[in-house]
């Protein structure tokens, strides 16, 4: 658990100090709502299991996302299984929210559940994640959001491993992913 803390608290002060040099990719408009994009985007909280929500206009998210990132985070939709490359996604980092960028999942709780979606056993902190009781289709499931910004995830489902026995079976779309090797400072520790 301490160097998945020192992983996190490591990423925190990388994405700080690299925040001015990032620039938005996704979106038609993308260039146009730079000066609109909340500096906390590529910020992690600073304290631990602490954060602002973030709370925008639906204009805002359709000039950042793609339609598919668009239509998963915002409107709760599912891609096709198997379509992710995150699903295959192996090395050390962190799953970040494709929407605010709160770190949402550590490759450490990551594992290959079969189903097609990339499915983590823990978020990275508990207040990170949103649970509400999902009753669409005729099933009853337990939807996972983004605390911060609200975006959908994917759902939780009680058949993972140990140690949680839990399976946060989420869209490749609604995450980005930070390898740690982008961060040297990681490899020092």
């Amino acid at each position: 658990m301490r160097l998945l803390s020192l992983m996190v608290m490591l990423l925190c002060c990388a994405a700080c100090n690299s925040q001015n040099s990032i620039k938005p990719t996704k979106g038609e408009n993308a260039a146009t709502v730079e000066d609109q994009r909340p500096n906390y985007k590529y910020d992690p909280p600073a304290v631990e299991g602490e954060f602002e929500p973030f709370d925008t206009t639906t204009e805002y998210w359709r000039s950042i996302l793609t339609a598919q990132e668009f239509n998963i985070l915002r409107e709760d939709g599912t891609e096709r299984s198997f379509t992710s490359p995150l699903n295959k996604e192996k090395r050390a980092g962190i799953f970040t929210c494709g929407g605010c960028g709160l770190p949402l999942f550590a490759s450490a709780t990551k594992f290959n559940s079969g189903t097609g979606w990339p499915s983590f056993y823990e978020p990275i902190h508990p207040n990170y994640i949103k649970e509400d009781v999902d009753t669409r289709y005729g099933m009853r499931r337990v939807e996972v959001s983004c605390a911060r910004c609200d975006g959908h995830q994917g759902h939780v489902f009680p058949d993972g491993p140990e140690p949680t026995g839990l399976r946060y079976c989420i869209n490749g779309a609604s995450l980005d992913f930070v390898p740690m090797e982008d961060f040297p400072e990681a490899q020092d520790k």
